[in-house]
């Protein structure tokens, strides 16, 4: 239960974030990507703000024993850059560029604009099910 209510706490945290810095708005996020037309800055001062706080956060880690709500860390391990990686950034930058949601963004947008947003959701899971279907 408590692991519940943690996940419903952060889940909440963050869409409020997406919801607060207009990242739900696809708009922006393309805006963002036309860097030689009406640039909006709002995605860098966003993404500025998450690595402050990341960085923050991997200092607090270091000095930890362990989380305060789990009995150990469990963190990924660092691979090398291979195809697979490469394949799926590539995927997923050319995804975020022309419809101008990822993932997070996506779920929240299907409150805002439940057709547009609904499109990508179920491309997005669609994809997912062919990848895992594939094992590529």
């Amino acid at each position: 239960m408590r692991q519940a209510i943690i996940s419903l706490a952060s889940g909440t945290l963050f869409g409020a974030g997406l919801a607060i810095s207009g990242m739900m708005d696809p708009k922006r996020v393309r805006g963002f990507l036309d860097i030689l037309g009406d640039w909006d800055p709002t995605l860098a001062f966003v993404m500025g703000g998450a690595v402050a706080v990341m960085a923050a956060t991997w200092l607090v880690q270091n000095r930890m024993a362990k989380p305060a709500f789990a009995d150990s860390f469990n963190l990924p391990g660092t691979r090398m850059i291979d195809h697979k990686l490469i394949t799926g950034a590539s995927l997923f930058g050319i995804g975020w560029g022309l419809a101008g949601l990822c993932p997070g963004p996506a779920f929240g947008a299907l409150i805002v604009e439940p057709m547009s947003a609904g499109i990508f959701v179920v491309s997005m899971v669609m994809g997912m099910g062919i990848h895992r279907a594939t094992k590529l």
